[in-house]
């Protein structure tokens, strides 16, 4: 069963979606962030990150430019959001991005 959106979404209904051409309705855009690099449009996903200056976008903000190999800009953007780099896998950030941003919402 696809949701269309964000409400009662887990993880794996959450890459699922990405099967599709647009996000599912509701996702903040730091969760549009992550779906759009899920999809390979790292561009899209770094417009949506950009949208605001909260914790969660910083912090999706920090894993795409660690995933662009931008470590020193990547480490500016986990300074802004009080959070240590990352030493997970990129894969394995996404999931723990991923999973925290959807419990959120």
């Amino acid at each position: 069963m696809y949701i269309t959106s964000v409400e009662k979404m887990d993880l794996q209904a959450f890459r699922g979606s990405i099967a599709k051409s647009q996000p599912p309705a509701g996702l903040s855009p730091a969760l549009e962030a992550l779906w759009w690099d899920a999809k390979g449009d790292w561009d899209k996903a770094h417009e949506r990150a950009q949208l605001r200056d909260d914790t969660a976008c910083m912090r999706v903000h920090a894993y795409l430019h660690r995933k662009e190999g931008d470590q020193s800009n990547a480490e500016y953007w986990y300074r802004r959001c009080d959070a240590a780099p990352s030493t997970l896998t990129l894969d394995e950030e996404w999931q723990e991005l991923a999973r925290e941003l959807l419990r959120q919402s």
